[in-house]
């Protein structure tokens, strides 16, 4: 029986594990399309702590109008785990893949995840955006997102913050006023 070691040195008889396998993180999951919430139910009942952020929408068909909890990130739930258990996510049906780059999972910043849930919580509201590469680069100095950073663009003559989750290449914005932020340099 070998023993859980992290670190980085191999020692007689023990298994040395890097960190991230042993600590959990947030990772990206993404799914079929239109399974977010079916997910993120067996997930749950996986024991798999899971997050899916989701924004109100109103929709209108000719005889009534419906308020619809949409995926603020469509196609993708966010799991905090180790990645020693990760074949718990990956086994799950409608998971497509565990987000990574060149072969290596990615981790989100715990931050971004923490000040979603935060805003969220406290009743921002959040929609999607059109993910943005160019703009003003601005962070927050007041309110449940101080300090995150993002990109500063304008809409229907609204200040709004544009959030990006550059390892999903998706992003989400809410209203913001200018005197709550700060430039980048």
């Amino acid at each position: 029986m070998a023993t859980t070691i992290t670190g980085g040195a191999s020692f007689a008889g023990a298994t040395v594990l890097p960190v991230e396998y042993v600590e959990p993180r947030w990772y990206a999951v993404q799914t079929c399309a239109n399974h977010e919430k079916r997910v993120l139910q067996q997930l749950g009942q996986r024991t798999v702590e899971a997050y899916l952020p989701q924004y109100e929408s109103m929709r209108r068909w000719k005889d009534r109008r419906v308020r619809l909890d949409l995926p603020l990130f469509p196609g993708y739930v966010f799991v905090h785990l180790a990645l020693c258990d990760r074949l718990r996510v990956l086994q799950t049906p409608s998971v497509v893949r565990l987000v990574g780059f060149g072969g290596q999972l990615a981790a989100l910043p715990d931050q971004e995840i923490d000040a979603m849930r935060q805003g969220l919580t406290h009743g921002m509201r959040l929609e999607p955006h059109p993910y943005l590469k160019v703009g003003q680069r601005v962070r927050v100095k007041t309110g449940p997102l101080q300090g995150l950073q993002g990109i500063l663009v304008r809409k229907k003559n609204v200040s709004r913050f544009v959030i990006s989750l550059e390892l999903i290449m998706r992003s989400v914005a809410t209203e913001i006023d200018v005197t709550e932020l700060e430039p980048l340099l």
